[in-house]
């Protein structure tokens, strides 16, 4: 008999406030995030970074996760919902983030850290790419835990059945799937690449190409949502599928460009010193 998802998603009630699963989820997230680039900072020697600026780009991404994971997954996912009910915009609690919206609202709000440190974009984006995949990997803990984003039904060994399902077919656990593939496994591979000197580009291109491929095969066992189905009348592409083509081609190109260019931005015998008028430190 397959096992039938039953997890409680709310962790703690204090009366009418609840603390669900999915917000811890986030909340690890951030924190992981600013755990690794601390570290990173602190013991690498890697060109103009401190923990002090770690802490401070961590306010950006989170301000560009939550509007752009949130705005994402309504205008990707739930436009038309969201016509007949706009304050479901805020209910986050609720679940409905999209990664891809959220990447968006990150790379736009690192462009503004970037420009406060005088700092080249493509130096950050290569430095805080290797802290994104076990924030990802804990995401998708979460919805796990609120039993969402169920796959798509099979007789597995581990399928189980998910109550909020409009079926009681026992299905994949997609979502451990990409927990493991485009969280754990990518973090592995990306903190291994990363850690060698790497010419720009080629972290963001290592980031962008492994994700876009570990989330289109999670894809074919993930169960497509509902009011949108398979796209171009196929029984295979998926909405998942088709936003992370453009991750894939442009991690390759990215990756190729790096090699070409060889420009070296990670390492440094030294550290350049801040401006003394700005306080920033240039490099």
């Amino acid at each position: 008999m397959p096992w039938t998802h039953d997890l409680n998603p709310v962790l703690l009630s204090f009366g009418p406030i609840s603390i669900y699963w999915y917000g811890l989820s986030y909340v690890v997230a951030f924190f992981a995030g600013l755990y690794l680039g601390r570290w990173r900072a602190q013991h690498q020697t890697w060109r103009g970074w401190t923990p002090d600026m770690v802490s401070d780009m961590l306010t950006y991404v989170i301000i560009g996760t939550l509007l752009g994971g949130r705005l994402g997954y309504i205008l990707f996912y739930q436009f038309d919902a969201w016509l007949n009910d706009p304050l479901m915009l805020v209910r986050i609690w609720q679940g409905g983030m999209s990664f891809h919206g959220g990447f968006i609202g990150v790379s736009t709000a690192l462009l503004l850290f970037a420009r406060k440190y005088g700092k080249s974009y493509w130096q950050v984006t290569d430095f805080i790419a290797p802290l994104v995949p076990l924030g990802i990997a804990a995401v998708r803990m979460g919805n796990f835990m609120n039993g969402e984003l169920w796959g798509r039904p099979s007789d597995v060994a581990w399928a189980m059945i998910f109550p909020n399902a409009p079926d009681a077919l026992a299905r994949h656990p997609s979502q451990l799937y990409q927990a493991a593939g485009e969280g754990l496994l990518l973090f592995i591979l990306l903190w291994w690449f990363s850690h060698s000197p790497r010419p720009r580009f080629a972290v963001t291109g290592f980031f962008l190409t492994g994700y876009g491929f570990f989330r289109s095969v999670a894809e074919f066992f993930r169960q497509p949502d509902g009011h949108i189905g398979y796209l171009l009348g196929t029984d295979w592409l998926t909405m998942g599928i088709l936003l992370s083509q453009p991750m894939l081609v442009l991690g390759v190109a990215f990756l190729m460009m790096a090699y070409q260019k060889k420009i070296n931005d990670t390492q440094s015998p030294t550290t350049p010193k801040a401006n003394k008028k700005s306080g920033k430190t240039r490099t």
